[in-house]
């Protein structure tokens, strides 16, 4: 249900704490978000090194961080999916599924961005 109440700082502080303790949650429950975070810390500093120009290093930096976003969430279907249906249940494992897709199309979606970005640059 949408709040009435007026934002202000502590309103903000409160949202900011309620994201730190989600984040907390999936690197401790969930194993893909923590390879995932590894991931990022080698390749976010790599890529505004190795980025030439601003558009890449846009694109070499945010693909890394749109999968955490994305396990973020395949994480939170997941554990709503297993709150509501602890049972197997086809429509469960296909919402579980489409989530894990989701993440590795992101996932695909860096490879070829390093790959388009960086194969020119080092390849001669």
């Amino acid at each position: 249900m949408a709040s009435t109440i007026p934002r202000g700082p502590r309103q903000v502080f409160s949202a900011f704490q309620w994201s730190m303790k989600g984040l907390k949650a999936c690197y401790q429950h969930e194993a893909s978000f923590r390879l995932e975070v590894y991931l990022a810390v080698i390749l976010v500093p790599l890529g505004f090194w190795l980025g030439q120009g601003g558009v890449e290093k846009i694109v070499l930096v945010t693909f890394p961080i749109l999968v955490l976003a994305a396990e973020l969430l395949n994480s939170a279907i997941e554990a709503v999916v297993d709150l509501v249906s602890p049972e197997f249940h086809e429509l469960a494992g296909r919402a579980k599924d489409m989530g894990s897709a989701a993440v590795f199309f992101l996932l695909l979606m860096v490879g070829v961005s390093w790959a388009l970005i960086l194969i020119p640059h080092y390849s001669h």
